[in-house]
Formats: structure tokens, C-alpha cells, sequence
């Protein structure tokens, strides 16, 4: 204790005789980001404190009179609009909360983390998860669905957050700003109660479960998310108009993702760089690639309906979604009018992006026992989804080979 009021008190002679004592802009005066308001906050860490504290005010008070009577004196240089002007400063913290959150609600992310770093309040505000859910929307809902949620829960109860925000100091842009927020320790005022340093609660990073630590998360690569992925391997022949479940990871330098797909058999998980943003959907069903997708859409399937189908090569194999399209019986002519194929339990499944006469071109299955079928030659078929929706329809079209496939 000695020591600390000796070590105040020989800075406090120094600060009064030794340092100039000349007029500071109005500005310096102004301090509501960062007021002796936010002192109270280091009682508790160092009870000493509030001496100096004390003290500083005093000499700041005696710097304002003096700085005071040098503006009288040189009134008669400065008009009463300008002296107004300076007297009525505002702070953006000086907004009511409704104004401020909708100036907040119109910021991008890199903007909402910018203005996080100014202060604790701000931060709490900038990071609350009503902010950032439309941002995760819009940059990630197409992608992310409830299976990649529940990954991510599974994924932030194994993590801790002292080891998780690290390494992106050199990142630039958005990736900076984020990673640059997490380390920043604020006390929060609130959280302390004086007298009890036990219960000081530092705030040195968002909740990692909060919606602004997933953005992140997937924004900086570091969490791998279960999705799917549109003719894969760089679109390879035997996969054209499929879609096989992977784990994937943004590259924010190329704005693409890769991806790593399940074992087949023997091989070895297969890797893919360069998936582009319009090859990726959510997974449609929360079914693990190796299960069955229990179809519940066979008694309303009709000719001309869209479906998608699970095929797998064999038992080892994990299962990946294929187009297709419900056709007509050999025995029907295909006229509307007199067309009872609905009626029948035999189901015709075609895919024309094969060619006429190719065995890949159809096959048929029992609407009311329809399992797995198929064989080691032909592959097994799976579960049926029927796509009901015009959004999902295009977004199979729009991968439609350019030539006809044997």
C-alpha cells in the first residue's frame, strides 16, 4: 500500500509541476465512450484505485477552469453558434435504444463488428444474436440446415473458448475485424459485485453457442458442415445429376468451399477444392448417407411428378440423391385422358439424361413394398422424395448435361 501511494503521489507532483498546462480541444473534455465512469470497474482487481482516481479528477477539474478562462479570453474570436456547437456534442450513445438498434440493424457484419471494438456496450449490443440471424440467413441459410445445426451444437460442446478463437491476427476485411474482436477484454460493469472480486465476470469474447461465434466459425473455415454437393468430383461423368451428402469448409480467399466426401468401399475419403456456392444445398432429410430414407410420397406419385431417388453401387457404398421423373406403363399410351398408371402398384422411375436403351435409362418399383432394390450390377435403389416445390426442380435442371449420357 506504501509503495502505491508513493509511486501516485510522485506522479501527481510531476503531472502538476512538470507537464505544460496548455488548453486541450473541447473534444478531450467530452469523454463518453470512455469516462471515469468505467473506473469503477477496476475496484475490485485494485482497490488503490479510486485514490488516484480521485486525484485525477481534481487536476482534470482545475484544467477545465483553466481552460475555461483561456475561452473568455478569447471569446471575442469564437461565435456564439460555434461555442453552442461545441457545448451540444452528441455521442452515438446519447441515442435511445430503439434509434441505435436500428442504425444497427442497417450495419453489414464488418460494420457491426467495428463498431463492437468501441466499447462494452456497444459490444453486447453489436454481437446479441437478433442482429446477426438475418445475416446468418442470408449468407448461410441456403447451406445450413437443421442437420449442420445439430452439428454444431455436438461440435461446441467438445470446444473450449479459451482455444477455439484463435489464429487470424493476419486475416484482412471481415475475417479481421472478427478475429480482432474476440481478444479485446472489457469489464462489465454490471456483472461486478464490489467487494467480491470472485464474482468479476471479463467478457473477452462472444458466448461460443451465440449465433455471431457460428458465423465465424464458418466464415473462417475452422468448422467443417455436413451438407450436399451437386455433381460431384468437378462434375465427373458418373455423378452427373447427383447429389452425395460431404463435409464441407468455406475458403474465404477463393469464396469456394471444400469438400470431403465419405469412404466408398476401400477407398480412401475422397477431396474436393473449388465447390462453388451454386452446387451446394442443406441436406433435405436428416438421414446419415449410409441409411434408408423411408418414402412417404409413393401412393400420391402420378406420371410427369419430380422425384429424387437414394442409389448406392453396393452395400459399402454410401447413398447419393439422383433426378428423375415418374413415366407411363408400357401398356399406357401416355394420353391424360384415359391414363390410370397412378392406379397401378407398379411405379416406372425414368432418368433422361441417359440415353434410350441404356440400362441406366429407367427402372420400376412396387408402390406398396418398395424398399432397397437392386443388385451387385445394377446398383441398389433407395428412398424416394418427391419435389413439390419449383425451386428445388430448377435447381436440378439447371446442372442438365449438355450432351445425352450412355
Amino acid at each position: 500500500m506504501l509503495f502505491i501511494f508513493v509511486t501516485c503521489f510522485s506522479f501527481i507532483l510531476f503531472f502538476k509541476y512538470s507537464l505544460p498546462i496548455k488548453p486541450l480541444p473541447s473534444r478531450a473534455y467530452d469523454m463518453r465512450l470512455l469516462s471515469f465512469h468505467h473506473w469503477k470497474d477496476l475496484y475490485t482487481l485494485f482497490p488503490s484505485i479510486r485514490l488516484l482516481k480521485k486525484t485525477l479528477l481534481f487536476m482534470f477539474s482545475a484544467k477545465g477552469i483553466i481552460k475555461k478562462n483561456n475561452i473568455t479570453r478569447n471569446s471575442e474570436n469564437m461565435t456564439t453558434s460555434e461555442a453552442d456547437e461545441n457545448e451540444n456534442e452528441m455521442s452515438v450513445l446519447d441515442l435511445p435504444n430503439l434509434a441505435l438498434e436500428c442504425i444497427l440493424e442497417k450495419l453489414e457484419p464488418d460494420g457491426l463488428c467495428k463498431m463492437a471494438c468501441v466499447c462494452s456496450y456497444l459490444r453486447d449490443m453489436c454481437l446479441s444474436d437478433h442482429l446477426w440471424e438475418d445475416h446468418m440467413k442470408k449468407r448461410w441459410g441456403r447451406v445450413i440446415g437443421d442437420v449442420a445445426y445439430k452439428e454444431w451444437q455436438s461440435h461446441i460442446a467438445s470446444k473450449k473458448q479459451s482455444n477455439y478463437f484463435l489464429d487470424g491476427e493476419n486475416r484482412r476485411g471481415l475475417l479481421g475485424y472478427l478475429c480482432k474482436l474476440w481478444p479485446v477484454i472489457l469489464l462489465k460493469s454490471s456483472s461486478i459485485t464490489y467487494g467480491d472480486s470472485k464474482k468479476i465476470k471479463l467478457s473477452s469474447q462472444p458466448p461460443i453457442d451465440s449465433i455471431v461465434s457460428c458465423y465465424r466459425a464458418l466464415q473462417t473455415g475452422k468448422f467443417w458442415f455436413p451438407a450436399q454437393v451437386f455433381n460431384r468430383e468437378n462434375g465427373h461423368v458418373g455423378f452427373m445429376l447427383s447429389c452425395y451428402d460431404a463435409d464441407l469448409s468455406y475458403d474465404s480467399h477463393t469464396d469456394t468451399f471444400q469438400a470431403r466426401y465419405p469412404p466408398h468401399g476401400r477407398r480412401a475419403a475422397a477431396i474436393e477444392t473449388g465447390v462453388t456456392w451454386d452446387r451446394l444445398r442443406a441436406p433435405p432429410v436428416d438421414n446419415s448417407p449410409h441409411d434408408l430414407h423411408i418414402s412417404d410420397c409413393l401412393i400420391d406419385l402420378r406420371p410427369k411428378d419430380h422425384i429424387e431417388i437414394q442409389w448406392r453401387r453396393n452395400k459399402q457404398f454410401p447413398y447419393g440423391w439422383w433426378y428423375g421423373v415418374v413415366g407411363h406403363l408400357e401398356a399406357c399410351d401416355g394420353n391424360h385422358t384415359y391414363c390410370h398408371c397412378h392406379e397401378n402398384d407398379t411405379v416406372v422411375l425414368e432418368f433422361n439424361q441417359y440415353a434410350p436403351g441404356s440400362r441406366w435409362r429407367h427402372t420400376m418399383i412396387n408402390r406398396k413394398e418398395h424398399r432397397e432394390e437392386g443388385n451387385e450390377a445394377d446398383g441398389f435403389y433407395g428412398g424416394i422424395r418427391k419435389l413439390n416445390r419449383k425451386d428445388e426442380i430448377s435447381m436440378w435442371e439447371q446442372f442438365w448435361p449438355a450432351e445425352i449420357l450412355e
